[in-house]
């Protein structure tokens, strides 16, 4: 029998009597907290909220719905963009809840590693880095809510993917309870072990559909001595592009940031704070937030002044932060044009990638067809330039107040934007996943093979399918065949 088809106090009863005290919330002003993410706009209404303190504990819980049929949604700190770990509304879903299972494991600074559990909060798990002398470069603006383990389940992105890489790049090892509480114990520090299937990547954002991440060991990395940060204007996308081909050049692995913003972007930005002034004493189309780093005996600053002046016929204007102050300042900008982009109401989020050397294009491109189909809504483009991903979202006009007339604008653009990406060869999603969000528009352009292969992986570790059920795929019975796509 269907856990769904069993009466929601009969299914308590059972967790309860399986479960030790304190770890079952099932009230419903307790379980507020749970059923709503960052964005606001994805709530679900569990059937009650797990807090497990440990893996055994974790392994408790998933041997009880196993065996019941129950579904459960691993869940972090709600930060995501695409629904995954929100319950689905109709209250029969358990939401796992890392955040008790928050410990630091252990650290080396020889072994320039780490490993935390997966509910540790990111900003904590890079101050236990620092405090070794390292870093952890896992970097984005919701570091300070976040969690390693969602991190992880969603190979999350971020600012310094340009030299360090996405999530997956950083994971030595994980330790992970699979659909039917069985312990994975893959936590390793190794830097190489070739034996056989690495098969930490098939939990790496797999958004909690294969089994839930109780532990990760993590890559560490020298702290930087020396952080330097520039702001730059530019014409055009075109110029940006021809910088930063320089850049990774005369820069070379110093480069750990390089922030493509377009002037509309600083536009929300310097509204949002009447405090902040225009940056540069020109105004541009375009802008690069470009952040170096090193240690040792390097003069950065120098290098990165020399560079700037030997690019002088693509930049029109610029600026050096003379201190770490002067730094966060620009970045300030950055940060406030994401936090405000929306005008305090609902936008159209796309997080999409394509080629690098075809980045331009595809922004000329997305914006004039944008701009033909759609004229009166703001369309705000900003990016990670050195990884190929453009953030590219839809503002509804200040008219636009209509529930329904603005998620029929949500639904036309984000076509218009996908349609682009496609003749570009890119992905829909960069680096917030599928999820429930982007699930129609992926399932529309994944291959047989891919899709089938996914499946076969998905009923191998949950064969029950109750891990995140109708995330990223469609439960099995009801993935479309070939002729229906």
């Amino acid at each position: 029998m269907d856990a769904v088809t069993i009466p929601r106090e009969q299914l308590l009863a059972t967790l309860n009597a399986a479960l030790p005290n304190e770890i079952l919330l099932t009230a419903k002003d307790d379980i507020e907290r749970y059923t709503r993410d960052w964005s606001g706009d994805h709530f679900g209404m569990p059937l009650a909220v797990a807090r497990p303190r440990s893996v055994d504990e974790v392994s408790l819980l998933m041997r009880c719905c196993s065996a019941n049929a129950i579904p459960v949604v691993p869940q972090g700190g709600l930060t995501g963009l695409v629904g995954a770990a929100v319950a689905a509304p109709g209250g029969g879903e358990v939401v796992i809840s890392l955040e008790r299972l928050n410990k630091l494991r252990s650290i080396s600074a020889i072994d320039f590693a780490m490993v935390v559990e997966a509910g540790c909060i990111l900003e904590e798990a890079k101050r236990h880095a620092e405090a070794e002398d390292c870093i952890l470069p896992i970097t984005f603006g919701a570091q300070g809510s976040c969690r390693v383990g969602g991190n992880v389940a969603t190979n999350a992105g971020g600012f310094n993917v340009l030299r360090y890489g996405m999530t997956r790049d950083l994971v030595l090892g994980l330790e992970v309870v699979l659909a039917d509480g069985r312990i994975w114990n893959g936590l390793k520090l190794l830097r190489k072990d070739n034996r056989g299937y690495d098969l930490k990547q098939l939990f790496i954002g797999s958004e909690g559909t294969l089994g839930v991440v109780t532990a990760v060991s993590l890559k560490l990395f020298p702290k930087p001595t020396q952080v330097e940060t520039a702001l730059v204007g530019l014409r055009s996308v075109e110029n940006a592009m021809a910088l930063y081909a320089r850049a990774r050049r005369e820069c070379s692995d110093l480069m750990t940031a390089f922030e493509l913003i377009l002037r509309g972007g600083i536009d929300i930005a310097l509204g949002a704070s009447p405090g902040l002034r225009d940056p540069l004493s020109e105004v541009c189309p375009v802008y690069v937030l470009i952040e170096a780093s090193a240690g040792g005996r390097v003069d950065l600053r120098a290098i990165l002044q020399d560079f700037l002046i030997s690019a002088d016929d693509l930049i029109i204007d610029g600026v050096v932060a003379a201190s770490r102050a002067q730094g966060d300042q620009l970045w300030l900008l950055r940060e406030l044009m994401v936090e405000y982009q929306g005008r305090g109401g609902r936008y159209l989020r796309t997080d999409v990638s394509v080629p690098i050397s075809m980045l331009a294009g595809f922004v000329e491109d997305t914006l004039a067809a944008l701009g033909k189909s759609h004229p009166h809504a703001l369309a705000v483009t900003y990016g990670h330039v050195g990884d190929g991903n453009i953030h590219l979202n839809v503002v509804p006009p200040v008219s636009m107040v209509d529930a329904d007339t603005i998620e029929t604008l949500f639904h036309e653009t984000e076509e218009v934007i996908f349609d682009v990406v496609d003749r570009y060869g890119g992905s829909l999603s960069a680096e917030h996943g599928i999820g429930k969000v982007k699930q129609e528009a992926f399932l529309k352009r994944i291959d047989d093979v891919s899709l089938d292969l996914a499946g076969r992986i998905k009923d191998a570790l949950d064969p029950k399918g109750i891990m995140s059920r109708g995330r990223i795929f469609l439960p099995r019975a009801h993935i479309p065949e070939a002729g229906e796509r």
